[in-house]
């Protein structure tokens, strides 16, 4: 399932569930090296940047940012937004 905020369409709710399946191999890969849960996962592309931020139980959010978007902010306030989800649930 897919919640979102901001601009709804199509593309929004493809890269959400993409950002899922990236978590998903990352961890099955980074499991023998590290243990341990990963903070966030920083993709660039092109068009813009994607954080992605996983939660307890499963659930992860996801920060779509434009090209030029300021990614360090983008990093801070996403740190504090999975902090709070995390207490929430």
């Amino acid at each position: 399932m897919v919640a979102e905020a901001g601009s709804g369409d199509d593309r929004h709710r493809l890269i959400a569930v993409y950002q899922g399946i990236v978590l998903s191999a990352a961890r099955r890969a980074l499991r023998p090296l590290a243990p341990g849960e990963i903070d966030y996962v920083l993709s660039r592309y092109e068009s813009g940047t994607v954080i992605l931020r996983p939660l307890r139980d499963g659930y992860y959010v996801v920060v779509a940012l434009g090209p030029g978007s300021d990614v360090g902010s983008g990093l801070l306030r996403s740190a504090a937004a999975q902090a709070r989800m995390n207490e929430a649930m």
